[in-house]
């Protein structure tokens, strides 16, 4: 027998079969969330079985549950996910049984269109499991960006998994699978922050500190947070790294643009993130930056929101708008670096964990997270 079909077996010999475990699902659009009997199939050539220890509790999950991203019902919820590789297909090579790993939705294929011209973060074709996970009926699930992990164990392709650090917080570590990465990168990959330059991040939720902590990583001279909400402008300057906060609740829109641009010599910044995906938002990031600055769209818009500005404002204004997908990572890069980084003491990355609780908690977290009370609850298993 080879080394790789013994590690193919289990230690008793057997082949890995399917199982059953408990997971949460959102079976149809404007119910609440429940906790179901899911069946994991055997893993197939290039699958891995990751046994999850701690997944946090993302805004994408609850844009699920209410249908505003598909309608796909039922869907497996959870991705921002922790976990230790317990079974692999035969053909895997990526990863081993018992390593540490992060879960991503950016498996890139590397011979996509994208993949071809060296712009892998971009990929078209990114790797998810090649079956889906069921109810015990056999109703296919679609999992949440292709992952699912709101449950003791879930089934991915080998390229999701990113094998970070083992002394790494498990609930720390698979918050880079989502959002934490997604603002991070947004001022880093996206936003491309110098050294000496000045930054303005318009909400401060998960994704907005993340960039707050960012742009304070890259060297940023000047960091100014934006949120109606107190709590959350006094958490960017004392525990994210922001220079500069205004609490804008009882301001209008040109008094936010034109404070920005105060604090910036009456340039304002030179690059902008907007972490919420609303029109106030987008157009105080628009608005305050610099000429020729740049903007990066961080939070996701709904369906049926737009944009309407004139469009001598967007030539004339000149610089760049550019939507930051995913904080333009490359998760084998950039998960790896910040975990050691804060391990390090270097990045904050477990100051966003709020609270760590079950999973029969998660609608309560929802209605958490909407309020702002949290950062990220995560569920810890």
């Amino acid at each position: 027998m080879t080394d790789r079909e013994k590690k193919f077996e289990h230690t008793d010999g057997r082949k890995p079969a399917q199982q059953t475990v408990k997971g949460i699902i959102a079976r149809e659009k404007g119910a609440e969330v429940e906790l179901a009997d899911i069946v994991i199939p055997a893993p197939g050539p290039n699958d891995v079985v990751v046994k999850v220890q701690a997944t946090g509790v993302c805004h994408t999950d609850l844009a699920y549950r209410d249908g505003d991203i598909e309608d796909a019902y039922p869907f497996l919820l959870g991705h921002e996910t922790a976990g230790i590789v317990e079974t692999v297909g035969e053909d895997v090579t990526h990863v081993e049984p018992g390593d540490f790993v992060v879960l991503n939705w950016r498996a890139v294929c590397g011979e996509c269109r994208a993949c071809r011209k060296g712009d892998t973060k971009n990929c078209f074709n990114t790797h998810n499991a090649s079956q889906p996970m069921t109810l015990e009926d056999g109703t296919a699930l679609t999992a949440a960006l292709g992952i699912g992990s709101f449950g003791e164990k879930t089934l991915v392709h080998e390229k999701q998994c990113t094998k970070v650090n083992p002394k790494e917080d498990p609930a720390a570590a698979g918050l880079l699978g989502c959002g934490i990465m997604a603002g991070l990168g947004a001022a880093v990959n996206t936003g491309d922050v110098q050294r000496g330059e000045s930054v303005a991040v318009f909400g401060l939720g998960g994704v907005g500190l993340a960039a707050v902590a960012g742009a304070a990583l890259a060297g940023a001279a000047k960091v100014i947070a934006v949120d109606v909400d107190k709590r959350k402008c006094d958490a960017a300057t004392e525990r994210f790294g922001a220079t500069h906060a205004i609490c804008s609740e009882d301001m209008d829109e040109d008094a936010v643009i034109e404070k920005v641009r105060d604090l910036t010599g009456g340039y304002g910044p030179d690059v902008t993130i907007d972490a919420v995906g609303i029109q106030p938002t987008w157009r105080q990031a628009f608005y305050s930056r610099d000429l020729a600055g740049r903007m990066v769209m961080v939070g996701v818009p709904n369906q049926t929101d737009h944009v309407d500005i004139p469009a001598i404002d967007l030539y004339a204004r000149g610089g760049s708008i550019k939507p930051a997908w995913y904080g333009d990572c490359l998760p084998e890069r950039d998960f790896p670096t910040y975990v050691d980084l804060h391990l390090d003491g270097r990045f904050p990355l477990g100051e966003f964990v709020s609270e760590r609780i079950g999973l029969g908690d998660i609608e309560a977290a929802f209605t958490k997270m909407k309020q702002g009370d949290v950062l990220r609850s995560v569920v810890e298993l």
